[in-house]
Parts: C-alpha cells; structure tokens; sequence
C-alpha cells in the first residue's frame, strides 16, 4: 500500500519521494512498485498511527534535538505526545477482480487531478501499459489484465504525478514571500545556484533560512490537498530522507506549492481546506533530510508523468516582481 508521495527535492534536502523512471513500450514511469496478483489479491487498508511520545532537549549550540527515547543526562528533557492527525489521501492502483481476470484500478482520493501510468504483464509474458488523468477523489479503470491459466500469476507496476499535465504555471502576479509581512530572512540557495537543486522537480526550489518555529505563511491562494506534520528527526543520514513534514497547496492553475521541512505538530491546515494568500499555515523546522533549519519551498507542475518545478518571482516593494538570488535578503510585502 502506498501513501501519497512527492518527487524527490533534492539530493541534500528530500520530502517524501517518487519521481524515477521505469520504461514499457516508451512510456516513463515514476518509481512505485505495484507488485503481483494471483488471481485475487486482499489489498489491506491504511490504519492511522497511534499517538505517539516524542522527547526534545537543547544541545550545547542552543538548537532543540528531537528523539523517541528519554535521552541520558538531560535533566531539562520536555516530553511531547504527536497525536494523530489529517492523513494523507490515498493514491494508488489496486488489483480488484473483475470477469475477465483482473483490473488494476487508480484511485485518488486526493482534492486534485492525478496521471497516472501502469504497466502489466500478464499470462504468457504478454505486456500491457496505459496511462490517465484521474480526476479528484474518483477512482478509473486503467488496465483490465485477462486472467492466467491455472495459478498464474500477472505482475504490475505503477506510478503517478500529482496534478493535470494540461496544467500551465499563470499565477497573477509575484507570489508573497512565505513568512510574516514585514519580517526578513536570508536565501541560502536560488537558481541559478544547483548545490542540492539538481534534477527538475528542484531546480527551481527556494531555501530560506528560517529559523526553528518562524510562522510560514501561503505564498499563493488555494486549496490545501497533502500534509505532513508528525515528524520530528532531521539531519543528512539516508534514515531520515522521507521524513520532512510539508503542506501541499493547489493553485487554481492546476500547479502546486510545497512547504517543506515544517516542524513538528505546528501544520496548522488540512486537505480539502482553502487558504488565502498570507494565511499562516506552520511553522519553519528542520525535519527530514536537512542541515540545517530552513524552508525548502517549491511551485511544481505535471510535465507528463514528470514533476517539473517552475520558476517563481517574489513581490517587493510596490509590488515590483524579485528573483530570488543565493545570499540575498527576502522580505515579505
């Protein structure tokens, strides 16, 4: 069963991934795993976490440390409990039996479009492939897979890109700089800059250095379709690559932005909620696969089974549109 995930960020900083590439009969797909039926296959459903203790204490530099054990030595310890909260929607392709032998299903259960691509191979090595748009929250026959002789079995594989391919980046005008109006915080990276932005579903992201618990606010209205908000690790050791907390937010040209490495238990938003431009929506952390405190923010479109970032200007004063450079000041207006 797989959990809604995101293209991967970068190799330095990672939110939840997916983007790769699989090939069948010339169609890419990003990197899910489906696996195989024999005949009939009980898929399980995803079960919430239970709450959840988490400790966190100061280390000798002043920055908070986050851990699931009572560490030793630390007498001014603070004990936290991470309650359950807003789940990510389900996005995958189910097996299901049908009276042919199989069909292999996307469901959305997302507030957006999603693309979906699958590849089957079913009895006697036969190959089958097929890719659609799912719309929000509804559920599509992708593939109807003839059933094997015998106890044969038919394999699958399957990927996804969240939003509609026929989507065009036309915000209209500078989006807000992410934080408080009238608060200013340092770039620590922007394209041209490819430290950790390398591939496309980064080249295009903004780091901003902020510190642990600043307000980050909607650079851009509309409609809240993915959260993460119960981790707490963070640091450069492949354990914690997919544990950044994040908000995912639709904008009503069918791209989307991501707020990446929030802290823990302050997403203050839920899928299927708007928000408006400027709302506060968390705070800033250090989770996942980070060096440090900062927000990775990111606007990303579906360039067909391939998350692509875009690039982003910033309103300054007067409105006058900014582009983000590597060591400058951003204030929001």
């Amino acid at each position: 069963m797989s959990r809604c995930r995101f293209p991967r960020i970068a190799s330095e900083e990672v939110l939840p991934a997916g983007a790769g590439a699989g090939s069948l009969d010339g169609m890419r797909l990003p990197r899910h795993t489906g696996g195989y039926v024999v005949l009939c296959l009980a898929c399980a459903l995803a079960v919430p976490a239970d709450a959840q203790q988490v400790y966190r204490y100061k280390d000798r530099s002043g920055q908070w440390v986050y851990t699931d054990r009572p560490p030793d030595g630390q007498a001014a310890t603070q004990s936290l409990r991470v309650e359950g909260g807003a789940a990510s929607p389900r996005i995958l392709v189910q097996p299901r039996s049908s009276a042919g032998g199989v069909a292999l299903v996307a469901v959305n259960e997302c507030h957006c479009a999603v693309e979906f691509g699958v590849k089957a191979t079913g009895a006697e090595g036969r190959q089958q492939a097929a890719r659609a748009v799912v719309s929000p929250r509804s559920e599509h026959v992708l593939l109807e897979v003839p059933a094997p002789a015998g106890t044969g079995e038919i394999r699958f594989d399957y990927g996804y890109v969240i939003g509609d391919p026929a989507a065009v980046h036309q915000p209209a005008g500078p989006y807000r700089a992410p934080f408080a109006a009238a608060r200013s915080f340092p770039v620590t990276q922007a394209p041209p800059d490819a430290i950790t932005h390398r591939d496309a579903g980064s080249r295009e992201a903004i780091d901003i250095g902020m510190p642990v618990g600043s307000a980050v606010h909607a650079a851009r209205a509309g409609l809240v379709i993915n959260v993460a908000h119960r981790f707490y690790r963070g640091g450069t050791t492949q354990e914690v690559r997919d544990e950044a907390n994040f908000v995912q937010i639709l904008h009503d040209d069918g791209t989307t932005a991501v707020y990446a490495h929030l802290q823990l238990n302050t997403v203050r938003v839920r899928p299927g909620q708007r928000v408006g431009r400027g709302e506060y929506i968390a705070n800033s952390g250090n989770t996942g696969f980070s060096s440090g405190p900062h927000l990775h923010f990111v606007v990303l479109r579906n360039a067909g089974l391939r998350s692509e970032s875009v690039p982003v200007t910033f309103a300054g004063p007067g409105g006058a549109a900014i582009t983000p450079r590597s060591g400058q000041s951003l204030t929001a207006y």
